[in-house]
């Protein structure tokens, strides 16, 4: 039996952040497994995503302040290249923010995993879904120190699904290679957060 989340993070005001997935590496481009405990970079047409990406955000005018990120290697290069776009915002290494590791996981095909993933299940060498979660929280209660600010969270799918779950968000997100999303956080009577989604839509 799954042990209830923990939604009391203690916030004292409603905030937002963004959320953008690193770019591109090969073993998503070819369907396969790749969890915080595989770190691979970003290939040639992820760094263009980056790129593009952070254009796109620049002529939005997000007035973004910092960047948080893990310390996986394709999500510092996707950070590092958003960065660079914007005049060199000042980067946090977070190493909570990191994906799943999903042990004997790696490397095999989304679709023959996808039912293991949704049977919570856990992955030999790797993390069950309640310990990813729990990591995640501590992530969300730094995050929480920066709600004065407008941070730019960089990071990797599942991140984005936990993060959706644990501040009250419906359903199961997915966010695409380069994608960003403005997650907006209100609080409830009870303190617990509610969230709001927006994809914002490029000029």
């Amino acid at each position: 039996m799954d042990t209830p989340i923990d939604m009391s993070f203690g916030f004292q005001r409603p905030f937002n952040f963004f959320f953008v997935r690193h770019g591109v590496t090969e073993l998503n481009f070819r369907g396969l497994r790749c969890g915080g405990d595989l770190d691979v970079p970003l290939t040639d047409l992820g760094c263009d995503q980056a790129y593009l990406l952070a254009k796109q955000i620049q002529r939005m005018d997000l007035q973004l302040d910092r960047i948080l990120c893990g310390s996986l290697i394709r999500v510092r290069q996707t950070a590092l290249i958003i960065s660079g776009v914007m005049g060199g915002l000042p980067i946090e290494i977070d190493p909570l923010l990191n994906e799943r590791r999903i042990g004997d996981w790696n490397r095999r095909s989304i679709a023959e995993t996808e039912e293991l993933i949704a049977s919570k299940i856990a992955p030999n060498g790797g993390e069950t879904e309640e310990e990813f979660t729990t990591r995640i929280r501590g992530a969300v209660e730094h995050l929480g120190a920066h709600s004065g600010h407008r941070p730019l969270v960089v990071s990797s799918k599942g991140v984005g699904r936990v993060l959706n779950t644990l501040l009250g968000g419906e359903g199961r997100m997915a966010v695409a290679n380069g994608e960003i999303v403005e997650f907006m956080v209100s609080l409830k009577q009870d303190g617990t957060p509610s969230l709001g989604v927006r994809r914002p839509s490029f000029v």
